[in-house]
């Protein structure tokens, strides 16, 4: 692996029982880069996010990041490994009776030896860096789903993480509220020079955030590169993502993979884990 990789995946396996939803996937990420990873639903964006932050195990292959291959750490290990991560949930995954300080807090007061002060401080910083001055005293409840969002970033990037990982940022926002959103997205990458991955189907927000677009399809990366090199790739499987076009091969494939993207009764995601199972791991880490 070059040294200047972050984040390492090779030939990465995952099923759920019959069901398999990550093939062989290779990708890497170099120091300070933005990766977007592209899908449509249930492709296994969210699945592959969590094995890099270690709360998935590979059913063979590797996630290294810095070196550390993440399937082979202890438990007192991934707790010490996930202080390298800042993870933004879909819809937020607020603490509903918290206010937003005390969300933005919450990591401080559990990773760090700050004082009040020194915490009182960052959490204003937080949501000053996210455009959310001001907002402390309210509950989640009271803000937009777009603020929902942006707290949600303030409270992954309190504790000065080196990755942040981005859970479809702008999924059910307005096009101003995601324009918004992406801008935030920058402008947390620009100042704090961390490593990102975001997953997402939407097409304009990967253009705008990405320094580099990978796309995952059947349990594979099938095509990576900066942003205006992506767009004119001539494979018909990118095209028709890109312009969300109702024929094509991806329309033409038959799912064979398991059931189509949706929570099945048991309240399991499409992708074969437990709805909310990745948010509440975190909380307890």
């Amino acid at each position: 692996m070059p040294e200047a990789v972050k984040i390492h995946i090779h030939d990465l396996h995952k099923s759920f029982g019959s069901k398999v939803v990550l093939d062989g996937v290779n990708v890497d990420v170099v120091p300070a880069e933005s990766l977007v990873i592209i899908g449509g639903s249930g492709t296994g964006k969210s699945v592959l996010l969590k094995h890099i932050i270690g709360l998935l195990k590979p059913d063979s292959g590797t996630v290294e990041v810095d070196g550390q291959a993440v399937e082979k750490l202890g438990n007192r290990q991934i707790t010490e490994f996930r202080r390298k991560f800042g993870m933004a949930f879909q819809e937020g995954a607020l603490f509903d009776s918290m206010t937003v300080w005390q969300n933005v807090a919450f990591p401080l007061q559990r990773l760090t030896k700050m004082s009040r002060g020194e915490i009182g401080d960052r959490v204003e910083e937080c949501l000053t860096m996210v455009r959310l001055e001001g907002v402390g005293e309210k509950l989640p409840s009271q803000l937009s789903g777009g603020m929902r969002r942006r707290v949600g970033f303030a409270r992954a990037v309190a504790h000065q993480p080196e990755i942040l990982l981005f859970d479809e940022p702008t999924t059910g926002l307005d096009p101003i509220t995601t324009a918004l959103i992406d801008e935030v997205i920058l402008d947390l990458s620009d100042r704090l020079k961390t490593t990102s991955v975001t997953i997402t189907h939407d097409m304009e927000s990967a253009f705008r955030i990405g320094d580099r677009i990978a796309m995952l399809h059947q349990g594979k990366i099938i095509a990576e590169a900066p942003p205006e090199e992506f767009r004119r790739l001539d494979d018909p499987r990118v095209q028709q993502f890109i312009h969300g076009r109702a024929d094509g091969p991806l329309s033409e494939e038959t799912p064979a993979r398991g059931p189509r993207d949706s929570k099945d009764e048991t309240g399991s995601t499409n992708e074969g884990e437990p709805a909310g199972a990745g948010a509440r791991e975190l909380e307890r880490s």
